[in-house]
């Protein structure tokens, strides 16, 4: 579920984080699964907070009804809430269920009680939800409902910098992860039931899952094996620059962007040098993408002519328009 952009992502912090603090290359292999499977954990918070929500406000409803001097809608509350259906269907899946046990989720404690309970009780004062409280109840209202809970809770400021101590990569890519949980989430109807698969952020039950985790990976291994290479590329190709004015994620970047022209017969050129000018955007100077998008145009001349790329498909990039660029 994980896009391969995200996933560059991750390579390029990963890659990083051995230049910085040496490890040989199955010791990077192991780290970089780990953080991984880090982002399914943090999927299946971020899902389950929407059921404990509703949990939450179903507790909270029941003591308005035993106040000592409860209202008259304290007295006959709408539960509507608290029995949303998407949400209970959710909540039996067991899917659900058996991930929220593998990645240990638990909302308990006095903190997060306090986080969702200021959370509903600022909800519940929403002119929205007072409509969805007054509408006729069916799956599909739920389900649309849920999601904006789901939007709702996924911005709550507390209930985020609360989770955030879980995990150092958690706050960079939360709102990812949520943008991914959300479209899933979009996905379901009324057919979920207790066996339907609620999809991980990355699936080992998913071909095209583990295709791009695999891909992830060799891509780790193959960018460390070659760095002292690429930088002796770089070197050749600069003119007028010195190698050490040259910033080091562009570095990091143009390892990377190597072992992907070389290693992947199956991605296209194009696809690669865009990837890794959007990646410098992200992650190093202003200036980088230039610099990024003519370093590659030159290494993917020197490495076709040395045999060294080899394609497939649609997107590829026509050497000789190259070749005449760089005259």
């Amino acid at each position: 579920m994980l896009s391969r952009h995200f996933l560059r992502s991750k390579v390029l912090q990963a890659v990083y984080a051995c230049y910085t603090d040496p490890v040989d290359i199955p010791v990077a292999e192991r780290n970089f699964k780990h953080i991984i499977s880090r982002f399914n954990d943090l999927g299946i918070i971020q899902l389950s907070a929407m059921v404990h929500f509703a949990e939450v406000a179903g507790v909270m409803i029941d003591e308005a009804q035993h106040k000592y001097l409860p209202t008259e809608a304290e007295l006959n509350p709408n539960r509507r809430l608290p029995n949303n259906l998407f949400i209970q269907k959710l909540a039996a899946n067991y899917d659900y269920r058996h991930q929220c046990d593998e990645s240990n989720v638990s909302w308990g404690g006095v903190e997060y009680d306090e986080i969702f309970r200021q959370a509903y009780a600022a909800f519940a004062k929403l002119p929205e939800y007072a409509e969805y409280l007054s509408s006729e109840q069916t799956f599909e209202s739920d389900h649309q409902f849920a999601l904006r809970i789901f939007k709702y809770l996924v911005n709550d400021e507390l209930l985020r910098d609360s989770l955030f101590p879980k995990s150092l990569l958690w706050e960079d890519d939360y709102d990812q992860i949520a943008q991914y949980n959300f479209m899933m989430l979009k996905t379901l109807d009324d057919t979920m039931d207790e066996a339907t698969v609620i999809p991980a952020m990355t699936d080992e039950r998913i071909e095209k899952d583990v295709e791009a985790y695999d891909f992830a990976r060799q891509l780790l291994i193959v960018t460390l094996r070659h760095g002292k290479e690429v930088e002796d590329m770089i070197r050749k190709h600069l003119k007028g620059w010195e190698f050490e004015r040259v910033a080091f994620m562009d570095v990091l970047l143009l390892n990377m962007a190597v072992a992907e022209l070389t290693e992947f017969p199956s991605i296209p050129e194009r696809v690669t040098v865009d990837e890794y000018i959007e990646l410098s955007k992200e992650f190093s100077t202003e200036r980088s993408k230039l610099f990024i998008n003519g370093i590659l145009d030159k290494f993917i001349i020197e490495l076709r002519s040395a045999g060294r790329i080899n394609k497939s498909g649609r997107g590829l990039i026509d050497p000789t328009m190259l070749e005449e660029e760089g005259e």
